[in-house]
């Protein structure tokens, strides 16, 4: 079983960093692998809204999406962080899972996610509400902890003290873990996925 987390932070090392480290390590303690990709590396652009993915089955824009679209699909489960940036995701995130869910979601759906955020003193809650959008419409469980999924700090080393943040990350790791576990019990009991095709509306008649 393998995870991988997504830092969507410019900052490699920074607070988002930071919690989701301590993610990966309460996997690791449960037996499941794990990779911090840092979307810092990459020059993310917005989505075009030209469709031709649907066609085409990838991004037209060639700019690592593509990549982290065929690497998911290695993956059983995922964590997204972002720092809050006026009461929401970064840029750079958003742009990025715009992408990676319209051009590949078939990569990522009925896999586990979790939304994971920092933030200096306020905005994380409709920043997690943000990321989690995604997930509720790709059909991902989402994976919850004993609070939110945030931490608090300015800087990696403020973060670092927020004991309860830091809890919060812990037990959202063992949580995924104990569901990446239990998934995979159910599969090798037979048990599978009911799915139907997707039903589209407008609302203009």
């Amino acid at each position: 079983m393998k995870v991988l987390l997504v830092n969507g932070s410019v900052h490699e090392n920074g607070c988002t960093y930071t919690a989701l480290a301590e993610v990966a390590k309460a996997l690791n303690a449960g037996g499941v692998e794990t990779e911090i990709y840092q979307l810092a590396k990459s020059q993310v652009q917005g989505c075009r809204g030209c469709w031709a993915c649907k066609k085409t089955k990838k991004c037209v824009i060639e700019d690592g999406v593509n990549e982290f679209v065929a690497k998911a699909a290695q993956f059983d489960g995922f964590v997204f962080g972002s720092p809050v940036y006026y009461a929401s995701a970064s840029g750079g995130l958003v742009s990025f899972m715009d992408r990676v869910f319209y051009s590949g979601g078939k990569n990522l759906a009925y896999k586990p996610a979790a939304a994971v955020v920092s933030c200096r003193r306020a905005g994380a809650s409709t920043t997690f509400d943000v990321i989690n959008k995604y997930f509720t419409i790709n059909n991902m469980p989402v994976v919850g902890s004993n609070y939110w999924n945030e931490i608090h700090g300015n800087t990696a080393e403020e973060a670092l003290q927020d004991e309860e943040g830091l809890q919060t990350m812990r037990i959202l790791g063992n949580n995924m873990a104990w569901l990446l576990k239990c998934i995979k019990l159910g599969k090798e009991a037979g048990v599978e996925i009911v799915k139907e095709r997707k039903v589209m509306t407008n609302f203009i008649r």
